[in-house]
């Protein structure tokens, strides 16, 4: 297959430090605010009819016209974070359906672009990877070669798509992340590598984010673009971040969760905490402040439009966006 040319594969507008925003909790919202049926958590069978992509459009378009708003950029990050070998198997795909259905999800983001890019809000696809296992627990910890063989599928699918780069969200140990970035550094492609933590602020391993982000580093010659951090509340993470050590350089991104449970509460609740998202957004503010190089902002379950919104205007005034 002939790929398609990307528009910022090799000059990632983000990391010329403006402030870029992205979606908030694609399932979470999709369940409880919008009543879909999402089988395993996964988004991207909707993208299977008219009716499914116009769900996703709709969730796309709400936190897109708060980037175009404020003139911020913003990374499409495509509904794929289930959309691997073994979670399509359990769901009825074959490897083929799978591959197709992760090309279909970045043509979907390019559509999107297309139509909503403007000068001052320069928006980035990206191919979004979830773990093979259950994002809330290391499980069965695959090798780094066996990560990087399992992960192919979805990163070249990315590649060839035309994906401006590889996002690796919610991982929970420092192989599969390793086996994640080899496999997106042999097909040509950006990637960030985003870890999860617990109420401590470590990994479900135990590991420190310091450490994982430096063994990561060290396996892989620096290869992710930088690092971010997702499904876990301010109040966990933001004792591990210490500006005065150099690895939280590498730290670019944030999507929080809206609750201060644990995984475990979330995980067996039957509702949905969304939080205060003013307060969320002044945890944002006071983490950026002291950490400028975080410019990717976002959110993860529980937070919708509202919450970006409010990170959005907090953030905005300390990191004004920058144009492609």
């Amino acid at each position: 297959m002939m790929k398609t040319t990307a528009a910022y594969r090799h000059r990632l507008p983000q990391e010329n430090g403006g402030l870029f925003l992205t979606d908030g909790g694609l399932e979470t919202c999709l369940i409880f605010d919008d009543g879909l049926e999402l089988p395993l958590f996964a988004a991207f069978p909707l993208m299977r009819d008219a009716k499914g992509r116009r769900a996703l459009t709709h969730y796309y378009e709400r936190f897109i016209d708060i980037a175009r708003r404020n003139a911020l950029g913003f990374v499409l990050e495509s509904p794929t974070w289930r959309a691997s070998a073994d979670w399509g198997a359990r769901l009825g795909y074959s490897i083929a359906e799978i591959s197709a259905a992760n090309t279909d999800a970045i043509t979907l983001m390019q559509e999107m672009r297309e139509a909503h890019e403007a000068p001052a809000s320069p928006m980035v696809v990206s191919g979004c990877i979830g773990p093979r296992g259950d994002g809330y627990v290391p499980g069965e910890i695959m090798s780094e070669e066996t990560a990087e063989a399992y992960h192919s599928l979805q990163v070249n699918a990315f590649a060839d798509a035309g994906a401006d780069m590889v996002s690796a969200i919610t991982m929970t140990n420092t192989s599969e992340a390793i086996g994640i970035a080899r496999a997106a550094r042999r097909a040509g492609m950006p990637v960030a590598i985003s870890f999860t933590v617990e109420t401590d602020g470590r990994l479900p391993t135990g590991q420190a984010l310091s450490e994982a982000i430096a063994l990561v580093d060290e396996a892989t010659t620096s290869a992710p673009a930088y690092y971010m951090l997702n499904c876990a509340h301010p109040s966990h993470f933001e004792g591990a971040i210490d500006p005065e050590q150099p690895w939280t350089q590498r730290l670019r991104g944030l999507r929080a969760n809206a609750s201060r449970r644990s995984h475990r509460e979330l995980n067996d609740s039957p509702d949905l905490d969304a939080g205060d998202p003013v307060e969320l957004a002044h945890q944002y503010r006071d983490i950026v402040r002291a950490n400028p190089q975080i410019n990717v902002l976002g959110g993860c379950c529980g937070t919708d439009h509202r919450h970006v919104e409010c990170i959005a205007l907090a953030c905005k005034p300390a990191r004004p966006a920058r144009s492609a």
